[in-house]
């Protein structure tokens, strides 16, 4: 068991010598800096590897969290807790940070990836597919020779003197059952004229 008030892994006079190298830090002393990175990166790199268990990014992460270290140190209040603690916080809401934004990034690739149907494209897609029955349903009401002639013309692409030629009717018979034939159509599907 870990005596009162030390950091993780630190015995208590370890503890106190941190509290006092990183005082001197603050004032800007590069050899109580390397006195504080020697005694603290195995173990903060120990921290952020459990959180984010990629290598290459933990050692990333020890990094900033140790840079931090350096700028921030004046904000070390030794009344508030150890040295120690103060930086174990930090490496652990960093690597939090980086599982966060991981995560983030991960579920943004994926959304990106996923193709998205609207709902605009949805609706559009079922009133065509109604529609469609629609119309199969009322050229099922017309008479053999009023669908033959409609069907050669609208969805053949025929003109009326083609149909004629086809159904081996004259013009006048073809354009009367075309337009007999839409008139049911048009009174079929419910459209106003």
């Amino acid at each position: 068991m870990r005596p009162t008030g030390t950091g993780p892994g630190l015995t208590e006079g370890k503890d106190r010598d941190l509290d006092g190298l990183l005082v001197l830090v603050a004032r800007g002393d590069e050899s109580a800096f390397s006195r504080v990175y020697d005694q603290l990166a195995g173990p903060v790199y120990g921290l952020i590897r459990r959180v984010v268990r990629d290598p290459a990014q933990s050692e990333e992460v020890a990094q900033e969290v140790l840079l931090e270290v350096w700028r921030a140190a004046s904000r070390f209040d030794p009344a508030k807790g150890s040295a120690a603690t103060w930086v174990m916080t930090i490496a652990h809401r960093r690597a939090v940070d980086r599982v966060r934004s991981a995560a983030a990034a991960a579920e943004r690739e994926q959304r990106i990836a996923m193709p998205v149907t609207g709902t605009d494209d949805v609706a559009a897609a079922v009133e065509a597919s109604l529609e469609q029955e629609r119309v199969r349903r009322c050229l099922e009401g017309l008479t053999e020779l009023q669908r033959e002639s409609i069907t050669l013309a609208y969805y053949g692409g025929y003109s009326y003197r083609e149909v004629a030629g086809l159904l081996k009717s004259t013009l006048g018979t073809i354009k009367t059952r075309i337009r007999d034939g839409l008139i049911r159509m048009r009174d079929c599907m419910g459209v106003s004229s």
